[in-house]
């Protein structure tokens, strides 16, 4: 897949589940910031380029930048993110929420790829939850040989 798409799909709305991760973000820092949702249907909004500094500067004096860091990360790396991202038209926002740049052809286009790869992902976990489980594989040559010399080991 070359192309970015070129049907939008409007704003993407958070969920219950990107508002819990926003709120993991929230907490470590000494105020709120304008770009996180805050109750589910609020609009996903692209980062600005090189906002993780800004909100590192507004970390709790306790909290370690790896734990900042993750907890960005695991909004920013989620399907409904990627899925705003890779919109027509989307824009950057800085740490108030306020649009500041289109995103690039190139980064909607890697967005709208990170998406598709995460929705197939979680396509996969849904079907073969619902098919019965697969035999298990037969033991590898060394798996029976290492059972051979157990059971020649207990027989003597």
């Amino acid at each position: 897949m070359d192309k970015p798409w070129t049907v939008s799909h409007g704003p993407i709305v958070a969920t219950e589940f990107d508002v819990q991760k926003a709120e993991a973000i929230r907490v470590l820092l000494i105020r709120p910031i304008g770009i996180l949702p805050n109750k589910p249907g609020d609009p996903i909004r692209p980062f600005a380029l090189g906002l993780f500094n800004d909100i590192r500067a507004l970390a709790k004096p306790d909290v370690k930048a790896t734990a900042l860091r993750r907890a960005v990360g695991s909004f920013v790396h989620s399907k409904r993110y990627y899925f705003a991202s890779a919109q027509p038209g989307s824009m950057r926002h800085d740490i108030d929420g306020k649009p500041v740049e289109p995103l690039s052809t190139e980064d909607r286009l890697v967005a709208q790829q990170r998406f598709l790869s995460l929705k197939r992902g979680n396509d996969e976990n849904s079907a073969s939850s619902i098919e019965p489980a697969a035999s298990p594989a037969p033991p590898s040559k060394t798996e029976q040989i290492r059972a051979a010399l157990l059971r020649r080991d207990r027989q003597t």
